[in-house]
């Protein structure tokens, strides 16, 4: 599982809690990878919104301009539910090789 993958695991993750503008989510990613570029989450975004994965809308203004909301679609549920599945099989391979 590269990490462009993983990323946008964490992200249909972070979706399938609620739905959630796009700073939140890259303040929440960034917590756990530090060295990701702002441009590769929102082209992931992109990505998901394009496949159908995610749905964006504008959310209602509150002393700044309005901020684009996140959430996620049934084709995301089940892209969410490939890609845990395929972590899965790499950490049951990695703990049968020995490496945790």
């Amino acid at each position: 599982m590269l990490k462009k993958d993983l990323l946008e695991l964490c992200l249909l993750q972070l979706l399938f809690q609620g739905d959630q503008y796009g700073y939140e989510l890259l303040r929440r990613l960034h917590d756990g990878f530090p060295d990701t570029q702002e441009s590769a989450v929102y082209a992931i975004l992109r990505g998901l919104c394009r496949d159908g994965c995610t749905q964006s809308y504008q959310g209602a203004v509150s002393g700044g301009p309005a901020r684009k909301y996140y959430r996620l679609t049934d084709a995301g549920r089940t892209r969410r539910a490939a890609l845990l599945e395929q972590w899965r099989i790499l950490t049951g391979t990695l703990k049968g090789l020995g490496i945790e």
